[in-house]
Order: structure tokens, then sequence, then C-alpha cells
């Protein structure tokens, strides 16, 4: 058995390389994204080359970013939460999977499974009627004896507990957002260790944080210096609060563009 090799790309964007293959989650590739701008440089092209497999885990534009889905081109396969896949094919995508929480399928020698998630999953947001309406889901990926949980975003749900039973090793787990706030189905860094107590990974990637912000958000007085903290301390409170609540998991605080180094049991690399 092998642990799988990670690579963070920044927001919910995560390499993994797992059982021969290459996955990519919730693609974000760009320098932009709506009104959001990247605070870090967007992925070199070589750290989403040889992708294989694309997880969608719901259809809000920072996860399906249909601009840095067609930098893998059109014969990539996606995975889509059921419902999306007639929306995702009529813009090109040739080889789209749908699934539904509790359905799995294979994929070479790994196999997928959708798990539940809480969250909205239209694609512009739970107060409009028209567009494309799924349901937000997370994913486990099984191979070579390993198991990474996949969770999107998502707030805490009570299956976590019946996730941690079946055995993670590693679980990337968002632990803030792109904004000053956050809405419901999000995660914060105290949500994010309660979802490490039910999961019980060996290993958790805290994602979703240190890569996006509005525009000037950064420089704004008063709200600016807010910002850039929540730029960066987010995995770092999520990591003291895992230790607060004495869990055994590794916690592998990674900044936005760089390779998982999971830290050893006493805190060194």
């Amino acid at each position: 058995m092998s642990d799988p090799a990670l690579h963070f790309l920044g927001h919910s964007t995560v390499r993994i390389e797992l059982a021969g293959h290459v996955v990519l989650t919730d693609p974000l590739l760009t320098p932009r994204v709506g009104p959001l701008r990247r605070v870090v440089p967007p992925p070199a092209p070589e750290t989403h080359a040889g992708v294989d497999l694309v997880l969608i885990s719901h259809l809000h534009g920072d996860h399906l970013h249909l601009p840095s889905l067609q930098l893998l081109g059109p014969d990539v396969r996606v995975v889509v939460p059921r419902g999306a896949g007639e929306w995702l094919r009529s813009r090109g995508f040739r080889h789209v999977v749908e699934v539904m929480p509790g359905e799995g399928f294979p994929h070479g020698s790994l196999h997928v499974t959708a798990v539940p998630a809480d969250h909205t999953g239209h694609r512009w947001g739970p107060r409009l009627t028209h567009g494309p309406d799924t349901q937000a889901i997370g994913y486990l990926v099984e191979g070579s004896g390993r198991t990474v949980y996949v969770s999107g975003d998502t707030d805490l749900f009570d299956e976590m507990h019946l996730l941690g039973r079946r055995g993670v090793d590693v679980a990337l787990l968002p632990v803030w957002g792109w904004g000053p706030s956050l809405g419901p189905g999000h995660l914060d860094p105290e949500g994010a260790a309660e979802a490490v107590e039910r999961l019980r990974p060996r290993i958790a990637v805290p994602v979703h944080w240190g890569t996006l912000a509005v525009r000037g958000s950064t420089l704004l007085p008063g709200l600016g210096a807010k910002m850039r903290r929540l730029l960066v301390e987010p995995p770092r409170a999520f990591a003291a609060a895992v230790a607060a609540r004495g869990l055994d998991t590794l916690v592998a605080i990674t900044e936005p563009g760089r390779p998982v180094v999971v830290p050893s049991p006493t805190g060194t690399a």
C-alpha cells in the first residue's frame, strides 16, 4: 500500500495521484472567476497534465469552472452530480458520468463513490430558479488500499460518522472560503475540526482557503486587514482546533500551489 501523492493547486482543486491514475477535484486553474481574482499564481500547466478523471462536487462557478475544464480538453472523464450531465455535454464535454449519493463506479484500478454534502447545488445560487440545479455531493476515492475523502463544499452532516467507520486515510476539508464571512453550507476551522472528529482520518488537508478574493478587498480600509488575515489564518486555526481535541489526525497545512507534505506525528516533516 502507498499513500496518494497530493498537490494542492488552490481553492478546492487538488491533484490526486493514486493507483496509477491522476484525479483532479473541482478544477480552478485560471487567474480569475467572475469578480474573484487569485491572490496566488495560477497553477503551472504541468500540475494539471495527465489528468484522466475530474470530480465536480457541485455546480457553483468556483467549483464547476468551464474555462478551467476546457484547459483539460473535451475528452477528460468528468463526474458531476446527477442532473448536470446534459448541461455539461451540451458544452462539448464528451465523457460525463452522473452520480448521486450512494452510487459508485470503477475507473480503472480506482473505485469512486458519491457521498452526501450539505451545500446548495444550484448553478446560480439558492434564490434563483433558472439554470441547472442538482444536489451537492462529495466523493470517496479508493485505490491501492487507500481511501481519499473529497468533501467539496459542505457543512457538517450526520453521515460523516458513517464515512469514518468505513475508514478514511486522507480527508480534503474546506476551512474557509473567499470572503470576510461564510454563508450556510460551509465549514470554518472549528467546524472542520468537528468533521475530523467524526471522520477520524489519518491525514487531513485543509483546502478552500488562501486563493481567491474580490479584487481590491485586501486594500479596503478596515476590511483589508481582516481579509489579509483570512487568507492565511484558517488552516492554522484548524490545526490548532484538531490538536485541542486530542485527535490523532495529522494536519498537512499546504500553501496553495504546493505539493502536500505529511508531517510526522512529532510535528516535523
